[in-house]
């Protein structure tokens, strides 16, 4: 994970590494695309959710080739609907995704010839995924507004944030929610309609807040519908 500098400065300009070509669902386009992955060679992974697929570029293609889904909206093993989230297990070479509107977490194996996926997790509703260095999956469910962590093969979970019902208090969340998961356990929580960001360290009860909270605004202070967000080594937001 890369360190980001107290003083580092952003590029005024971005460059586009996927879709660009508006609105569609031919394979240099997106339409809503919703969770991003990074993998270690910069091939991006993309939650294409109106299209009900995941992309995958390369660095430097033009056109991104669909790695799970991509068929009609549906809920067979081999569609999905409206996915939000995706991550790649590297232990087992498989995308473990989102598909919310399924209300379920599935994997799609990444080896070639795979056509269709198996379920994880079902009865939720998913929208943000993380996983830790001991291969712990957390998965964030926008309708209990709560955030829960399982051991992979096991539908038995346990609660790490929230619990207590949709609010503002440091000890709920309201509604979807993006995670990221650092070294030690701590689970970082984008709280979309609260406008701010939780920290919730291992076992807590309550979070801590680290960002915004201050009602929605564009002041230094606030945020809006905070949503993905990323945490480095330092503990940088």
């Amino acid at each position: 994970i890369p360190n980001i500098p107290a003083d580092a400065k952003w590029a005024q300009y971005g460059m586009a590494v996927a879709g660009g070509d508006g609105n569609g669902n031919v394979t240099n386009q997106l339409s809503y695309h919703a969770g991003l992955f990074f993998d270690d060679d910069q091939t991006v992974l993309i939650a294409d959710s109106w299209n009900n697929r995941i992309m995958q570029w390369k660095p430097g293609d033009k056109n991104g080739q669909v790695v799970a889904g991509g068929k009609v909206q549906g809920n067979r093993l081999d569609q999905l609907s409206y996915p939000t989230e995706v991550l790649i297990d590297k232990e087992t070479n498989s995308l473990i995704i989102c598909d919310e509107g399924n209300g379920r977490v599935v994997r799609w194996s990444r080896r070639t010839g795979t056509t269709q996926g198996e379920i994880l997790i079902d009865y939720i509703s998913c929208w943000g995924l993380a996983m830790d260095d001991q291969r712990y999956l957390y998965v964030s469910d926008a309708g209990r507004n709560e955030v829960r962590r399982y051991q992979l093969g096991d539908k038995n979970s346990t609660l790490v944030a929230d619990g207590n019902g949709t609010g503002d208090g440091l000890n709920q969340l309201n509604w979807r929610t993006s995670l990221f998961v650092d070294r030690q356990q701590n689970v970082y929580v984008s709280d979309v309609y609260n406008h701010r960001v939780m920290k919730w360290e291992k076992d807590a009860t309550e979070g801590i807040l680290i960002a915004g909270g201050l009602d929605y605004g564009n002041a230094l202070t606030q945020l809006a519908y905070s949503e993905g967000l990323f945490v480095d080594t330092l503990g940088t937001l």
